[in-house]
């Protein structure tokens, strides 16, 4: 079947091309569609509730075969609340699946729900909209973000604890009085926040939350969806739809955009897929495994594809989801990812994409596919995707923990440096396609990975190193992300010296952002350096130019002695009418450059960041060790 369904006649035959798959509500009636080629025969299951294993079916209706392989069914009447599954006759054998098209599910998403999507918008619904849209990708600065880290702290002063409404809330602080959650995200300045998956996912019990469970759902169950045990009430399936509406709904009222974490590279369990029960085996490329997940979507398949480009579709309408990183996106082929972006553009045009472009090794089904990895950066000009040059030019290789980077001593890494500020990565020259960041949800944290990697430093001259860190993705050319918490030296010991590098299942006490360390006043530091940084980005077009010809016209290197760097960006650069001076000294003593002709005004030294003067500046300027320098011409 593997080749079969990848061969011309079966995609000529049974690719079907309408916008009706799933359950179509309106109050006086449901029409289902399911796509289901290789059924004998097909029945819709009406259910009274969505918990699975209970006794509360309503009816069984019979589907009628209808064109390129799909079935179809109708029932009079305002179904809306009623769940509903599709079974499933394939060679003599009879499975019961969730609907791939499912809006919504009862609890852990094997019962589907028909829903009047209507009802669940929150006031005010009809006029949201992106905060920072017709702005180029360039300009945002993305903050990286799990639901229920945000809010699970003790300290956190959040009420609704792990769940959708806790992104609702203002005026949360901790036990010193230091604002927490939304309003801290807020008052840092950043334009995007980045959602770890918020889709229906697997390795989490919806039914128990209150159990000591934790994951950051890179396992898909139900792609459209809204993951339940953010919700107050997984049993209802309107109750996740609503909240999350609520959720984004806010963040756009308070000046943030939203991007959604997608993964549809491969799928929590192959076999139980609800797409691969329907239609067996076609959702995958069989026997492939280069997520290191079990299994590799056969993206490359009509069926599938067109899948893919419904979901993320829906997700921007339905949600008004104003970005999407795509995990694994090196799985993905090109033409799917390209079809995505004309489609979602053509109703919403300033709907951001980046995502993991590693080169990964996946037995894909038909000749011609070519991979989204960052050697086809060229393929999808309006994708970007995230620099690990940048990542591990900075702090080392995110493979071994005591490895230093540039800002951590290793001076053969300042050429890499160089090459990412200038937009230059080697696999692109287009700063919108640079994604730069010191970490992530991913391996360590930067701090961490900085304490292991200098035995004996002091925890001041590490807190350089941060900054320093910070100061270099954020001032260069490309798109800037941070791991929330990075700004307030967020940790994850495990004791004895030893640090937490995937804690995707680890418990709270290590995922969660520790609030109580605001009102100290060196993490207080930490923070306010890091909000003077964006603000400053933010203030400076120079440093977020989107072409590459203006980076080669306006980026000037200076000559500096050991590995510290300096660049000149001369007016002119994204409309700034002012020269700009960047210089970084990773060095462990003071630091004299050169300036060109002119009065220079300090705005970021070793101590402070933003937008209001630090000094002036001609001639030469003395840059203290182990930090960053920003100055501009008067």
């Amino acid at each position: 079947m593997n080749n079969l369904y990848s061969s011309e006649q079966f995609e000529k035959q049974y690719t079907y091309t309408g916008s009706d798959l799933g359950a179509n509500w309106t109050p006086d009636r449901t029409v289902f569609r399911v796509w289901a080629p290789t059924a004998q025969a097909v029945w819709v299951n009406l259910y009274q509730g969505g918990t699975p294993n209970t006794n509360d079916r309503l009816e069984q209706l019979p589907m009628t075969q209808a064109e390129n392989g799909t079935w179809v069914a109708e029932k009079q009447g305002d179904l809306n609340g009623v769940y509903y599954t599709y079974v499933v006759q394939v060679n003599d054998k009879l499975r019961e699946a969730c609907d791939p098209y499912a809006r919504t599910t009862g609890v852990n998403g094997h019962r589907a729900m028909v829903i009047d999507l209507d009802a669940t918008n929150p006031e005010g619904w009809a006029l949201d909209k992106d905060p920072h849209g017709g702005n180029p990708i360039t300009d945002a600065v993305i903050y990286e973000l799990h639901i229920r880290d945000l809010s699970i702290d003790p300290d956190s002063g959040i009420k609704n604890k792990g769940k959708y409404l806790g992104l609702t809330e203002t005026g949360t602080a901790n036990s010193k009085g230091m604002p927490t959650g939304l309003d801290h995200i807020k008052s840092m300045g950043i334009t995007h926040l980045h959602l770890l998956p918020i889709y229906d996912y697997g390795s989490v019990d919806e039914a128990h939350p209150e159990l000591p469970q934790f994951n950051w759902g890179y396992d898909p169950v139900n792609y459209n969806v809204p993951e339940g045990s953010y919700a107050t009430d997984p049993f209802q399936g309107q109750v996740r739809v609503k909240e999350l509406k609520q959720m984004i709904h806010a963040l756009h009222q308070n000046g943030i955009s939203v991007v959604m974490d997608v993964v549809y590279n491969h799928v929590y369990k192959t076999e139980e897929f609800c797409f691969n029960q329907i239609v067996p085996g076609y959702f995958s490329r069989g026997g492939s495994n280069g997520s290191g997940c079990g299994n590799d979507t056969a993206s490359e398949r009509s069926m599938v594809r067109k899948y893919i480009v419904d979901s993320v579709l829906y997700w921007a309408d339905e949600y008004h989801i104003d970005g999407f990183r795509f995990d694994l996106v090196g799985l993905i082929d090109t033409e799917t990812i390209n079809q995505i972006m004309q489609a979602v553009h053509a109703k919403r045009p300033n709907v951001i994409f980046y995502g993991e472009g590693w080169s990964m090794h996946s037995a894909v089904t038909k000749r011609d596919t070519i991979l989204t990895c960052q050697a086809n950066a060229y393929r999808t000009p309006k994708f970007a995707f995230f620099c690990d040059t940048m990542r591990d030019a900075i702090k080392g290789s995110v493979f071994r923990g005591e490895d230093p980077g540039y800002v951590s001593g290793n001076g053969d890494l300042a050429y890499a440096i160089h090459r990412c500020f200038m937009g230059l990565p080697g696999w692109t020259n287009r700063p919108d396609q640079i994604v730069n960041y010191a970490s992530c949800h991913d391996n360590l944290s930067l701090f961490d990975k900085l304490t292991l990697a200098t035995p004996g430093q002091s925890q001041q001259k590490r807190i350089r190193m941060n900054n320093l860190a910070a100061a270099i993705y954020m001032t260069s050319q490309g798109i800037p992300l941070l791991q929330a918490g990075e700004e307030m030296l967020r940790s994850k010991p495990l004791g004895h010296g030893k640090f937490e590098h995937n804690s995707y299942n680890s418990p709270d006490a290590i995922n969660s952002i520790k609030w109580g360390v605001l009102g100290n006043e060196e993490y207080d530091r930490v923070v306010e350096y890091y909000r003077g940084l964006i603000a400053f980005r933010k203030a400076h077009p120079a440093l977020r130019m989107t072409r590459p010809a203006d980076v080669t016209k306006h980026m000037i290197p200076m000559a500096e002695p050991g590995n510290a760097l300096a660049f000149h960006i001369t007016a002119g650069a994204g409309g700034q009418m002012q020269d700009t001076v960047v210089i970084f000294n990773p060095g462990h003593a003071d630091l004299t450059t050169a300036l060109p002709s002119g009065k220079w005004t300090c705005y970021v030294d070793h101590e402070q960041a933003g937008n209001k003067p630090l000094f002036t500046a001609e001639k030469q300027v003395t840059v203290a060790p182990i930090s960053a320098m920003v100055l501009v011409k008067e």
